[in-house]
């Protein structure tokens, strides 16, 4: 029972094993499992793994890895430790917007003309600049607040009709006559913006379009009232809080400097998972209209991608995917990242052009709310 008595940080280095081989491990999971253990009073080691096992959560195929690295950090077993393939690659990362700027360089696999889906994960700076589109954006903010998509919220205002009577305010009348009712109020919910989730994809083969990507983004942000902008390539990265300055140049020049994984490796189907198993990501997609601006060149596993996307289209309103590859009229869904999401978007559209772009979020409020 000495391992009961180890400091904390014990427990954390475990997490960091964890994520070393290949599991994605969120902070959030970390400190649940630390509380359970508080919560277990725990008598035996096997009580720390089952709360492992219920609050860092690895994937039912990965079981036997995971209790081959618990014995081996917390029993000393390091013979077992040889039977844990490696990871192919490093975990994706997910890094907040408070974040103080790119990771040093390395990596020297990248393709520079953009033009295909590379594995490598290439860090670097870019700098971003306001680009041409500039009178579609700002036709695009004029417009937005009025065509948002909306949800029904829990607070209620005074309506025409409809189903609901506000006996409240009935009552209220009825003091003011003598105990009569002389009206029949109604009531309907008031209607609440619909979050917008924005997924940008910022690897090499997308390099041509990022800064438009970037620009529209920032315009979308400016405009509504909840937007969440994340960027995706070899890393996951939450930019919104610089997206929300006024003016776009330092927008820009702000996310550029949060960003570390520009014009490198497409690894679509990680950064989604890595984005699910955040809980406090995957609670911004709950009920929230999901845009994917990639053209979908997935160089990993197709299905780990399509079973990212199921399982936001079982959180999301909608799931509008746009890709540039969809500007040719005879598009059709062939790469195989595609093919295996398609069955679970609401939209497979195009995202050749920012007017493109602007079009299909400004039709997403004829949805039906």
């Amino acid at each position: 029972m000495n391992d009961l008595t180890r400091p904390i940080a014990h427990f954390v280095e475990f997490s960091a094993l964890l994520r070393r081989a290949g599991f994605a491990i969120a902070p959030e999971q970390t400190m649940a499992w630390l509380a359970s253990i508080e919560l277990l009073g725990p008598n035996s080691i096997d009580d720390i793994r089952r709360a492992a096992h219920a609050t860092l959560a690895p994937p039912p195929e990965r079981f036997a890895d995971f209790d081959a690295l618990f014995d081996a950090h917390f029993l000393g077993k390091h013979d077992v430790i040889q039977e844990v393939a490696p990871s192919e690659d490093e975990p994706i990362r997910a890094a907040e917007d408070s974040a103080v700027g790119p990771e040093p360089l390395f990596g020297d696999e990248t393709r520079e003309s953009g033009a295909q889906a590379t594995t490598a994960e290439r860090l670097t700076a870019r700098h971003l600049s306001p680009g041409g589109e500039g009178e579609t954006l700002r036709r695009f903010a004029r417009e937005l607040p009025n065509r948002v998509p909306r949800r029904r919220g829990y607070r209620w205002r005074s309506g025409r009709g409809g189903t609901a009577t506000d006996v409240r305010r009935m009552f209220r009348d009825a003091m003011r006559n003598a105990g009569e009712f002389i009206h029949l109020r109604h009531r309907r919910r008031r209607l609440r913006q619909r979050r917008i989730v924005v997924l940008i994809d910022v690897s090499g083969s997308m390099k041509e379009r990022t800064q438009a990507h970037l620009a529209f983004a920032h315009a979308l942000t400016r405009a509504a009232a909840s937007v969440e902008v994340f960027t995706m390539g070899t890393r996951l990265t939450r930019i919104s809080r610089p997206l929300r300055l006024r003016n776009r140049e330092q927008a820009l020049a702000s996310a550029s400097l949060l960003v570390a994984d520009w014009d490198g490796g497409t690894r679509i189907g990680d950064a989604l998972n890595a984005f699910l198993a955040v809980p406090r990501y995957a609670a911004l997609a709950r009920s929230a209209a999901l845009i994917v601006l990639s053209d979908g060149l997935e160089r990993g596993d197709p299905a780990a991608m399509a079973d990212a996307i199921a399982r936001l289209a079982r959180l999301a309103w909608r799931i509008v995917w746009l890709t540039p590859l969809a500007d040719d009229p005879g598009f059709e869904a062939r790469t195989a990242g595609l093919m295996a999401e398609r069955p679970f978007l609401d939209k497979l559209g195009d995202g050749g052009s920012i007017e493109a772009i602007c079009d299909s979020v400004l039709g997403l409020a004829s949805e039906a709310a």
